[in-house]
């Protein structure tokens, strides 16, 4: 991981650790979709799929995490709620974290009735501060109601493309991110075959956004990583950077 030095004025005020990245199934000892996001004052995270929680613990206290961005109804992106929801109640004794999420995203994870969650419906367009950080939200071509979301703080720009097929541009987030994390599932080979992004179709949509940095996420297991990574690079005519769990990216 990158190092913060305190005090340090050119420190980055913007940060993503990634807690899990692995596509609609994690691998063997993996997780699937789970980012931490931390600026000066507020922790964010972002899906909290299987596996996520776990590694949370190894880079944060649960207890530090002010709201919770769920992007949709996908199991992949949001079971670990149950830890974070258990942990809150016998251990932090939290009882007030926001959970931001498109509309039924309670009842569908059977957590309507949490005593520690407070649960926020948003959609296309709207927009919801968490401390320092604005959160704005986008919806894109996945099944059900599906939400990228762009969070500015400072002065810097982070975007997340969720879930998405190729017919969703990535531009609708803005032309200004500074660090985008795009879904790429998969190659060109099996573009078509799931609303999901090939390598090749992140680095595109990235490169029309105008995007300073991608970093692709939500590969299948299955599918070669080096591959997927090549074809992004290529599209996106630059050099593009891979989620691993407990990597982190700074802005």
């Amino acid at each position: 991981m990158d190092d913060l030095i305190p005090g340090d004025s050119d420190a980055p005020t913007l940060s993503v650790v990634v807690l899990g990245c692995d596509g609609s199934w994690p691998s063997p000892g993996g997780a699937t979709s789970g980012y931490l996001i931390r600026s000066a004052t507020a922790c964010l995270l972002v899906d909290v799929g299987p596996g996520t929680f776990a590694n949370l613990q190894q880079v944060a206290d649960p207890a530090s995490v002010d709201a919770v961005v769920i992007s949709h109804h996908h199991p992949d992106h949001w079971t670990d709620l149950y830890g974070l929801a258990t942990h809150a109640r016998y251990v932090s004794g939290r009882t007030d974290i926001p959970v931001l999420a498109p509309g039924g995203m309670a009842s569908r994870a059977h957590l309507e009735d949490s005593e520690v969650l407070e649960w926020h419906t948003v959609t296309d367009g709207d927009r919801f501060e968490v401390g320092d950080m604005t959160c704005g939200f986008r919806r894109t071509e996945h099944s059900g109601e599906t939400l990228a979301v762009r969070i500015d703080c400072g002065g810097l720009s982070l975007g997340y493309s969720a879930d998405s097929g190729p017919g969703w541009p990535l531009a609708d987030l803005g032309s200004d991110l500074d660090l985008v994390l795009c879904e790429a599932t998969y190659t060109s080979g099996h573009e078509g075959t799931a609303q999901h992004m090939s390598g090749r179709q992140a680095g595109e949509q990235a490169k029309r956004a105008g995007a300073r940095r991608l970093v692709i996420t939500h590969r299948w297991p299955t599918v070669d990583a080096a591959a997927v990574l090549e074809e992004a690079e290529a599209a996106f005519g630059g050099r593009v950077e891979q989620a691993v769990i407990g990597k982190e990216f700074t802005l």
